[in-house]
């Protein structure tokens, strides 16, 4: 196995909030509630922007955006993602392949998983073979099965620089 292989791990939860737009990996998914958040609280780019930056050995996505930032207020994550991951293929890094798995007991995200994909796969300029989104329930399990939120966990596998 190659040495340049590194893997990297995302996490982020979000609480729902009425009021604000449910954005996932830059897709608006019909909603009543969205999720509660500094930017647009798009939990999946949150993620997969962190299993990038862990991949590549950088800091989290809170130490490239922090939340005390007032010019983020409302930015959209996937931006933020298609720049970290701008940033780390200008220094060498390519994508061997993003999946993320969104936990949440509602909305159904099935009928969105392909939006949800191509826009991921856009901002970081990779086939959509590369790139996977998948949805779970908690089966009414805590914070997530009681509606009171969402969580994502991401997992990025990076070719390093030659």
């Amino acid at each position: 196995m190659s040495e340049r292989l590194r893997v990297g791990i995302g996490f982020d939860a979000h609480a729902f909030a009425d009021g604000r737009r449910l954005v996932l990996a830059g897709v608006e998914i019909p909603s009543a509630r969205g999720l509660a958040g500094h930017s647009d609280a798009d939990l999946i780019s949150h993620a997969v922007t962190d299993a990038l930056l862990g991949a590549a050995g950088g800091a989290d996505i809170g130490e490239l955006y922090p939340s005390d930032d007032p010019t983020l207020e409302g930015a959209s994550s996937v931006e933020l993602l298609r720049r970290a991951w701008a940033t780390l293929s200008e220094r060498g890094w390519s994508i061997v392949n993003v999946d993320a798995i969104v936990i949440m007991q509602e909305p159904r995200l099935a009928p969105h998983r392909a939006a949800m994909r191509d826009a991921l796969a856009a901002a970081l300029s990779v086939d959509r073979e590369r790139v996977t989104v998948r949805a779970s329930t908690t089966d009414l399990l805590g914070f997530t099965g009681r509606g009171e939120g969402a969580a994502c966990q991401a997992v990025a596998l990076l070719e390093g620089p030659q």
